[in-house]
């Protein structure tokens, strides 16, 4: 992943001296478990762990060696002889490549799920405390883009509450699934290893031991994780297009922090541009790009093949080092965020009371007029509204059209039309929503 949507705390779980200390610590507790079982020396055991814990593993010596065998896991054996001396040759025993790569694989995706599920964390404080500060401010829902009946920005920000918490659970669940060691040897089997080995080295590592490991751990597990990963990318770029829309020209009930300092275009001093979300709908993209490969590397050959392999290299580092990232990049985004409720009230009422013409519609039909009807009157003074804005005036009023609508002062009342009017009827069960999401 390139530098610049990279943390470090993520990317250190990437790196090769990480990997390798990894492979080592695989290697050195199947060691320990195998003197336990009398089937290598004790002081081998120790001597392994000794000299292993105290070197510092040579990547460019790794990769000299594996030009000449052509095999990353016999180069990294062969190097750590160079530590270890004569008691090398126990170390191995009985293991085939796969136990080491796809142990450690799973545990570097468990230690990328643990940083995932804090940034998911760290997004809910965000998107708590916007939602508690702007539980009561009133702007407009649309539908299809289009101003529809009166929300609040809170439950624009308890919306995404309530759908993060749902992926800071998948991620749980995924982190959960993908934990799993397999230390069976050549097709799985245990032949020259005992299964009391994989235990041990599944407990040292916080892992489970796989059930049925086939030589290599099932993928339809990996495919579970990635396609997890994805589904939170998508809810990043869905409140990211949200906060885009929300900061065009138009619009602008909501912006992105502009630093002081900061310039939005290189050709228009003016410009204050969405930079940090529209980044966010790019990176969510890349995230995705993980998903279908993952699903494809569930259908490997018989007891095993490594088509996946070269796909895990790219996809295990890219996807949870892009989506570390992006979730930061969000919680930072909506921590900051320029909030403008004037601009949203404004923007309410420049359509001229049209926002409660459900309530007219239900009133009229509650008086007996048939909905097609009802529909009928309402739809016909709505439009008179509509044209007068397309045309620039807003000397048109949904109110006043009604009220000097003949057919429908027949069925109510001026008090009857002018209390459909309030506001605050579309708030009233905003406490209930908010002691669904949050419990309080």
């Amino acid at each position: 992943m390139i530098p610049r949507y990279a943390r470090p705390e993520m990317t250190a779980i990437w790196s090769q001296e990480q990997k390798f200390r990894i492979w080592f610590e695989i290697e050195a507790h199947a060691t320990d478990a195998l003197a336990a079982l009398g089937v290598v020396p004790e002081a081998a055991a120790r001597t392994i762990w000794e000299k292993g814990n105290a070197a510092t593993f040579d990547v460019d010596r790794i990769d000299e060696i594996e030009r000449v065998t052509k095999h990353d896991v016999i180069a990294f054996l062969t190097h750590l002889a160079e530590f270890v001396g004569p008691d090398s040759r126990f170390i191995h025993q009985g293991l085939t490549s796969s136990d080491v790569l796809d142990t450690c694989f799973n545990i570097q995706l468990k230690r990328a799920a643990d940083l995932l599920i804090a940034d998911v964390d760290a997004l809910l404080a965000a998107l708590k405390r916007r939602a508690l500060e702007h539980k009561h401010t009133v702007c407009i829902g649309r539908s299809h883009g289009i101003h529809a009946e009166p929300v609040t920005f809170g439950l624009k920000m308890a919306e995404a509450y309530a759908e993060f918490d749902r992926c800071r659970a998948r991620l749980v669940a995924a982190r959960e699934e993908i934990a799993t060691c397999a230390i069976s040897g050549a097709v799985g089997t245990f032949a020259n290893i005992d299964p009391r080995v994989e235990e041990h080295v599944a407990k040292a590592l916080g892992l489970r031991p796989e059930p049925v490991s086939t030589q290599v751990i099932p993928r339809d597990r990996h495919a579970m994780f990635f396609a997890t990963l994805g589904v939170v990318a998508s809810s990043v770029e869905r409140l990211a297009i949200e906060i885009r829309h929300l900061q065009r020209t138009e619009v602008l009930e909501a912006e992105e922090y502009f630093s002081p300092g900061q310039k939005g275009s290189s050709a228009m001093p003016h410009k204050r541009n969405p930079v940090l979300t529209e980044n966010l709908t790019g990176l969510a993209r890349v995230v995705r790009a993980a998903v279908t490969p993952a699903l494809e590397n569930v259908a490997l050959w018989h007891e095993r093949d490594i088509s996946h392999s070269s796909v895990e290299r790219y996809i295990g580092p890219d996807a949870t080092i892009t989506l570390d990232f992006a979730l930061a990049r969000l919680a930072g985004v909506v921590d900051k965020l320029l909030v403008y409720p004037e601009r949203m009230v404004a923007n309410m009422d420049r359509l001229g009371g049209l926002v409660h013409s459900q309530r007219i519609l239900l009133a009229l039909t509650q008086k007996g007029v048939s909905r097609e009807d009802a529909y009928r009157l309402v739809q016909r003074n709505a439009m008179k509204v509509w044209e007068s804005y397309h045309h620039g005036s807003a000397g048109v009023d949904f109110l006043g059209e009604l009220l000097n609508d003949a057919e429908v002062r027949a069925a109510l009342s001026e008090e009857e039309i002018s209390d459909k009017f309030d506001l605050g009827y579309h708030l009233k069960h905003v406490d209930t929503i908010f002691a669904r999401v949050f419990g309080e």
